[in-house]
């Protein structure tokens, strides 16, 4: 659960993100010459190259994405099968597995992004571009190791603060401890990963970076399907008795895992080297960009901790609930089921989205910094625009195919998990539409190295989502408390757009409102016309979570193709022209579109 951030690794099965955060791969940097790194010129008014650019980098990108998630859910099937969507083994794992996400946030992805991006701009741009990055990335390098080495040590401190809320839960706790100890490590190369893949995106090797997360889901799917072979599969309802787990069943689940995030680190070391790349070892301070970059690395260390405040307050709640279980004695959605539910919400989000942001941040972060105002703008308006094409009918899918498209994505997933996931995706989906534009307007603010406005908006954000969470405890039966943590999420997000794109417009003094707007009006009137015959096609199939994995893949695909079909037609008919922008680079691969 972090965000802007990590998800550092495009997974399919990362944590939640925080209050506020947006979920979002860490974005590339413009080359040497003040482009994209994809070609494509810096002049923020040869909008034909910035199309062509935005078109090309975002498809590359978008290819390796959704070869990561496509692997990266066939990875979450066999994690579910190894030990079930809800439980106590579930929930535990789940909490030490994002325990590397949340405090690779906290102690070192602010900085990252904050420091390292801009200044690996400055420094390709610079006289002494070499010795200035080998410096960067030395004292970056020893920075995660020694706080990886630190939270390792502290692993039994970190797991109690978030397991707190149910003190009958011990059990779960200690193994969960168990868990991090093994897990906690995935944190270096995190950090490793994001370092290696901003040096190749300032290259303009955007393609390798997308790809890479494949090899974490390739060593995934090696060791979660020998452990279904040594031990077998979970029960339906979870793994609640403890006595009959081992310590080979801890190390082979948890060791696969930072294996698997290794392995996807240290994969970019290949492209690096045939790009030309080599690191040298230097140490120093001096003359590296950090003292003006310091007065941003504040203000975003504290957004980043005010992000994890939410995290820990929702992992508590939902770790509560999935102890304490409902009236009836029945295990409770908790942290695994939410998290499983999150690896579905954020696949439309990481698989267009995150491309079109990645591609066009580069450009106009450059815009920022030579003053052009209106070159932003018009990247700006861009970027939501074609971003809501999309976000807009992800929304509308997830809310009326929730239960079908669970069951397809997850087939492993039991009847009593298809149930506890199905409802915490469709109440997150309503966040899916600010999702796709907060993620651009945040990183904005990084540019315009306005860190105080990102802690300022995060306080709100986190306040939001805590308060709303607690009045769920206090109103609902624990069985409804993760749905409403998914509703508190999406909520948070909401108000975190609002509030800056208010501040946005203000230095931008303007955000092509009017031209935005009546897209995302038009889009989500052809959205609810997609809509309608998705839900008609549902209920006459009378899909249901008790369904089979067969009904279930041909509703998703009936339902999903008249759908989109519909939501197509209405978009040509209400003249949306965003959406043959958003469509030429595919169709110019296929030969049917302009060259």
């Amino acid at each position: 659960m972090t965000v802007d951030s990590p998800d550092p690794a495009p997974r399919a099965d990362r944590p939640v993100p925080a209050p506020g955060a947006t979920p979002d791969e860490p974005g590339p940097v413009p080359d040497a010459t003040g482009g994209s790194g994809d070609g494509a010129p810096a002049d923020p008014g040869a909008s034909g190259a910035r199309k062509a650019g935005l078109g090309r980098s975002s498809l590359a990108m978008s290819l390796g994405t959704a070869a990561s998630r496509a692997s990266g859910l066939v990875r979450t099937m066999l994690l579910v099968a190894c030990v079930g969507s809800i439980g106590t083994v579930a929930d535990a794992f789940d909490i030490a597995n994002k325990l590397p996400n949340m405090l690779f946030a906290l102690i070192s992805a602010g900085v990252l992004q904050s420091v390292l991006v801009p200044q690996i701009l400055k420094s390709m741009q610079a006289h002494n571009a070499r010795e200035r990055l080998d410096k960067l990335l030395t004292l970056s390098g020893l920075g995660l190791l020694s706080g990886t080495i630190v939270l390792v040590a502290a692993a039994p401190l970190v797991v109690t603060l978030l397991t707190l809320s149910e003190p009958a839960g011990a059990e779960a706790r200690e193994l969960a401890i168990v868990f991090a100890y093994w897990c906690l490590p995935q944190v270096f190369f995190y950090g490793l990963y994001t370092l290696l893949g901003q040096v190749l995106s300032a290259h303009g090797r955007f393609a390798a970076y997308g790809w890479a997360p494949v090899a974490n889901n390739v060593v995934s799917l090696l060791g979660f399907g020998a452990f279904i072979l040594l031990f077998g599969h979970a029960p339906a309802d979870g793994i609640t008795d403890l006595s009959g787990w081992t310590t080979a069943q801890t190390l082979l689940l948890a060791g696969t895992a930072t294996l698997g995030i290794a392995a996807q680190a240290l994969l970019l070391i290949m492209p690096l080297r045939r790009a030309g790349f080599r690191w040298g070892f230097r140490l120093g301070l001096r003359g590296i960009g950090l003292r003006s970059a310091g007065k941003v690395v504040g203000w975003t260390l504290g957004a980043v901790a005010l992000e994890q405040v939410g995290v820990v307050f929702l992992t508590n709640v939902l770790f509560a609930a999935g102890q304490s279980g409902g009236d009836d004695g029945a295990t409770a959605a908790g942290n695994f089921a939410y998290t499983n539910a999150m690896s579905i919400y954020l696949l439309p989000h990481s698989l267009v989205v995150v491309s079109i942001v990645t591609v066009l941040f580069p450009r106009m972060s450059a815009a920022v910094n030579s003053g052009d105002l209106p070159g932003v703008r018009r990247d700006m308006s861009l970027g939501l625009r074609s971003a809501g094409v999309f976000s807009v009918f992800s929304a509308t899918a997830l809310v009326v195919l929730a239960f079908p498209l669970t069951k397809a994505l997850i087939p492993t997933a039991s009847e009593v998990g298809v149930e506890a996931i199905a409802p915490i995706l469709r109440a997150m989906a309503i966040g899916t539409i600010a999702l796709g534009a907060t993620v651009l307007v945040r990183r904005m603010y990084f540019a315009f190295e306005d860190g105080r406005s990102v802690f300022v908006i995060q306080i709100i954000a986190t306040v939001s989502l805590v308060a709303a969470l607690w009045l769920a405890t206090v109103a609902l039966p624990v069985t409804a408390w993760a749905v409403a943590a998914g509703g508190a999420f999406a909520l948070s997000t909401w108000i975190s757009l609002l509030l800056r794109v208010r501040g946005m417009s203000r230095k931008l003094q303007g955000m092509d409102g009017p031209r935005v707007l009546s897209l995302y009006g038009r889009a989500a009137l052809a959205a609810a016309v997609a809509g309608g015959l998705g839900w008609l096609i549902v209920h006459l199939t009378d899909t249901t979570a008790g369904s089979s994995w067969l009904a279930a893949v041909l509703v998703t695909a009936a339902a999903g193709v008249v759908m989109g079909a519909a939501y197509l037609a209405m978009l040509k008919l209400l003249r949306v022209r965003e959406l043959d922008d958003a469509l030429a680079p595919i169709l110019r691969r296929l030969g049917r579109g302009p060259a």
